[in-house]
């Protein structure tokens, strides 16, 4: 069975895509098989990232590996039964369809509460959180007391996770390995930075989850995307000497690849 990895915040720009594209490649590039499913059907911006590596590896007549990226297959509503809903059984579907052939499922969820988001989340044997590393974005997982800074209690995007987490138990399967990514590190904030971290170390031993650094803010990202690519591609492409910045990059992709702590995988980039 192929092991599920659920990258989900119900809350846009946090970075969910670029991290399922990198996590998804590099694992790919270690010799894994890796399929990949974007349950944002509006946006589709992990889809996308996809489709701009297919176009930009075919003009530069390059076969570099990758995720095998598939859209969610159409149902038949004659096919389903009394009261089931059609998104149900088109990720059932999408999942099944890979599920023997792949190593590892990395599904991107939409910024938003959805029902897809609540099924991909129930499937997850590993769940990574995206967070911008402020408490904007630590609101959607607690509740802070503006005045001691102590954290009231779980907030919505927790609440859904413990859902998930209850279903998962009552259909016998292990539990979810939750992992909440501090994305764009800044250098400067250190007073605010270290607040935000004391306050998810707190929640982290309530609700049960492991913290771990994402990516800093680069411009190298946002200069990735139309290409398809990711930090472990430069070099194929051309790039000959990777600068400071992206020699770090580098190591905090390695570094989170090690921190999720996946089945078989041994970091080798």
């Amino acid at each position: 069975m192929a092991h599920i990895i659920v990258v989900g915040n119900e809350k846009g720009g946090s970075g969910k895509s670029t991290t399922c594209m990198h996590v998804a490649t590099a694992l790919a590039r270690m010799g894994h098989r890796v399929g990949a499913l974007d349950l944002d059907l509006r946006q589709k911006s992990f889809g996308r990232y996809v489709e701009n590596r297919r176009a930009f590896l075919a003009k530069a007549g390059l076969d570099l590996p990758g995720p095998d990226y598939r859209d969610l297959p159409e149902v038949d509503p004659a096919t389903l039964a009394p009261g089931e809903n059609p998104f149900d059984q088109r990720l059932t579907a999408a999942v099944a369809a890979m599920d023997p052939v792949m190593d590892f499922i990395l599904i991107d969820c939409p910024g938003s509460h959805t029902r897809l988001s609540q099924i991909a989340h129930s499937l997850a044997d590993t769940l990574i959180t995206p967070l911008n590393d402020s408490f904007v974005d630590f609101d959607l997982l607690a509740r802070i007391d503006p005045d001691t800074g102590k954290v009231r209690g779980p907030s919505i995007y927790a609440e859904m996770v413990w859902g998930a987490r209850q279903l998962r138990a009552q259909a016998g399967l292990k539990p979810i390995d939750w992992i909440v990514l501090r994305n764009r590190l800044g250098a400067q904030q250190m007073h605010n930075k270290k607040k935000v971290g004391s306050a998810l170390e707190e929640l982290s031993r309530r609700i049960g989850f492991r913290v771990a650094p994402g990516f800093s803010e680069r411009v190298i990202f946002r200069e990735l995307f139309p290409r398809g690519l990711t930090l472990l591609d430069l070099k194929d492409t051309g790039v000959e000497q990777l600068n400071l910045s992206n020699v770090a990059a580098r190591q905090e992709l390695r570094d989170l690849i090690a921190a999720l702590r996946l089945p078989g995988v041994q970091v080798a980039f």
